[in-house]
């Protein structure tokens, strides 16, 4: 995909989850298009993902939290999926 669909949700979501770990440079946020449903993937470095997760995944509903609301200012409804 050249060009994204949520900017404003990848710039976020990018800059907050690279806040969070220990390994910034391995973040990564891949924006997939499925069935007219975006989905944002997010990698991260080895041992980071619990604390992008948090406890009880309170850290990652935040995140999806304001990411969504983001998401919505380039006027596009979104999931985001943290992967291993």
């Amino acid at each position: 995909m050249n060009e994204q669909s949520a900017p404003t949700a990848v710039a976020v979501l990018t800059h907050i989850v690279k806040s969070i770990v220990d390994q910034p440079d391995e973040v990564t946020v891949d924006e997939v298009t499925d069935d007219g449903k975006h989905r944002l993937d997010v990698r991260v470095g080895d041992g980071d993902l619990g604390r992008v997760i948090g406890r009880r995944g309170r850290t990652a509903a935040s995140i999806r939290t304001v990411t969504r609301a983001a998401a919505s200012k380039d006027g596009v409804e979104l999931d985001i999926e943290f992967l291993d």
